[in-house]
């Protein structure tokens, strides 16, 4: 990058560097208008190729009537007007004049893309990030005027939209990126072979590298919590873990973590670990560790995950030799854990459990997120192809899927840091979670679509049966604890609203701050975020967030609180809640080998 001029007169042996002339200024200054505007006709039009290619195109014909926004001339000539004076704006900017709107300088200043120096050092670049937000911003802009146009539709419309934008970015480009090339020239090009050397790895491996390799291993440096694996069938591993109090809460603790990811989220590291916090509260924790799918699991569907549960629940009331447990599911597992309680309910079991919490789960979805966009019939036929041959789907497509509802952040930006600018991976264990993957039996995740997110059978009462019992949410009155991610982008907190208006017994809904995982897994002492309550009784979550009261911090007290608050009686930290010291002897260590099973 070319350095200012101070003043100075040039020392012997240094070449001034010349003052352009009018001629030249007015060639650059042709050349900046030009790039602008080829730059907006280029963004344009890939815009619209990206919407005639979007899947399921005809659904988006059929809402768009001829006096949409799309077929009103006047509308779209006014588009046209409004970019390129807003255009000429920037252009004018970029010469040292005035103009260009301040919303939009200032959402280019916010970007964090764009923090660098760089990108307003230099007048061409600065060009460049401004004119990219101008135009972006008029795309999302259109997609929320166009007329005639159902709700559903425009988001998945919206979404799209979005993931062109973000994947046209200037900064995603090595000769749009002012950093990129100042850093090429720098290293005299060695981190463009860097970088290429992480593209060429992530090829090999067909996944995106978030973490540097080799960081972590599973019971060494994560998932450290003490304890044994005490049962281990074909589905899962069940983890007992050793008590750090002297006495314990008599009823013990279940968690049934998601399979479509890994269970220790919940047990990172010591202070970021659910776990090991909740066994320093006082309670007995057991945890489902759920085997990768294989070719042995191919026919595994949402009944063998609920009989899994309630089979896992009998397990630890006879070896601790109590009537009831408290049960957690989180996301998928908690899905399938409502699945669970209405079963119970139905055969007369329902007093085995004291209480079920749920993270981030959903039962009725309706409004199940941007996860819905992904459930054309061609991505249906996809993912179908890709499951039958093994009997799984390989838990890189998830990834994927996960990585693309969070493009610029899972995507884009370790493609600019790692493969442009040949950066090293950071260490960070939640990344290193994130791309742990599972495989997924391909008949549940079959059934899971079209049953669940397509038809929403888990909601109409006897639509879905399980071991020949129709089963009904409607049947469940075990005492719930709600916990919903205000930011969640895969459970939606109006989806999981729903589940309140589904059970019959008490419910705590508790709104957290933060998304899918952060809002979860949010320790006391990190003090990060807020959660909200509402102990007024409310039918929409609309009314609950009008109402509700903010409390700084974690939620994680406020759920310790709930749950002695249905029984706080104690019992001697010996015998069975020792794990391998009971009725069922000790495996091997945990986090057990499920866990490293690929």
């Amino acid at each position: 990058m070319a350095e200012t001029d101070t003043g100075a007169a040039p020392s012997s042996g240094e070449v001034e560097t010349p003052v352009p002339s009018l001629e030249e200024l007015q060639h650059w200054t042709w050349v900046m208008g030009r790039a602008q505007q080829l730059m907006m006709e280029h963004l344009a039009g890939r815009w619209g190729e990206a919407a005639a290619r979007a899947p399921d195109p005809t659904s988006f014909a059929s809402a768009w009537p001829a006096s949409s926004w799309f077929a009103d001339p006047a509308k779209v000539a006014q588009a046209q007007v409004d970019l390129w004076t807003e255009g000429l704006s920037i252009w004018q900017r970029a010469l040292g004049g005035h103009g260009g709107r301040a919303d939009l300088e200032e959402k280019a200043d916010r970007d964090k893309r764009f923090a660098a120096r760089e990108w307003r050092e230099h007048p061409l670049f600065d060009m460049l990030r401004q004119t990219y937000i101008l135009v972006s911003d008029r795309m999302m802009a259109s997609v929320d005027a166009i007329e005639g146009l159902d709700e559903k539709s425009r988001g998945k419309l919206r979404f799209i939209t979005r993931a062109f934008v973000d994947a046209m970015s200037p900064s995603n480009f090595a000769l749009t990126n002012p950093q990129v090339i100042e850093r090429a020239i720098e290293t005299r090009g060695e981190s463009l072979l860097k970088g290429l050397e992480h593209m060429l790895q992530d090829l090999g491996k067909g996944q995106l590298t978030h973490v540097e390799p080799g960081a972590y291993e599973v019971g060494v440096n994560i998932a450290t919590t003490p304890g044994k694996v005490i049962k281990q069938t074909r589905l899962y591993q069940l983890i007992q873990y050793g008590p750090t109090t002297e006495k314990v809460l008599e009823i013990p603790l279940l968690i049934f973590p998601p399979w479509i990811n890994r269970f220790y989220i919940l047990d990172l590291n010591p202070k970021k670990s659910f776990i090991r916090w909740a066994v320093e509260q006082g309670l007995t924790v057991f945890v489902v560790s759920w085997k990768s799918a294989d070719e042995g699991l191919k026919d595994v569907a949402l009944g063998d995950y609920a009989q899994a549960q309630r089979e896992a629940i009998d397990t630890v009331r006879e070896a601790l030799g109590v009537d009831r447990v408290h049960a957690i599911g989180y996301c998928v597992a908690g899905t399938a854990l409502a699945a669970t309680l209405a079963l119970m309910a139905a055969r007369g079991e329902a007093d085995k459990i004291a209480s079920a919490t749920f993270f981030t789960a959903q039962v009725d979805f309706s409004e199940a997120g941007d996860l819905s966009f992904f459930l054309g019939d061609e991505q249906m036929e996809l993912i179908r192809q890709l499951s039958a041959e093994k009997g799984y789907l390989d838990g890189r497509y998830m990834a994927a899927t996960f990585n693309l509802l969070r493009g610029r952040d899972l995507i884009w930006n370790y493609v600019t840091n790692h493969y442009l600018m040949g950066e090293d991976y950071p260490q960070f264990d939640l990344l290193h979670w994130n791309s742990d993957t599972t495989n997924l039996p391909a008949g549940w995740h079959q059934s899971y679509l079209h049953q669940l997110y397509r038809e929403n059978k888990l909601v109409q009462p006897g639509a879905i049966v399980i071991d020949d019992t129709p089963i009904d949410l409607r049947r469940v009155t075990v005492p719930t604890y709600v916990q919903s991610g205000r930011e969640d982008h895969i459970a939606p907190p109006q989806s999981v609203w729903k589940i309140t208006r589904h059970f019959q017994g008490p419910v705590r809904f508790v709104l957290a701050g933060s998304g899918h995982i952060a809002g979860v897994v949010n320790p006391p002492e990190a003090q990060k975020y807020q959660y909200w309550t509402n102990e007024e009784k409310v039918d929409t979550l609309d009314r609950f967030i009008a109402g509700a009261t903010e409390h700084k911090g974690s939620w994680w007290p406020d759920w310790i609180g709930w749950i002695r608050a249905h029984s706080d009686r104690m019992v001697a930290a010996k015998g069975a809640r020792i794990p391998g010291k009971g009725k069922l002897a000790a495996i091997e260590d945990a986090p057990g080998s499920y866990v490293r099973t690929r």
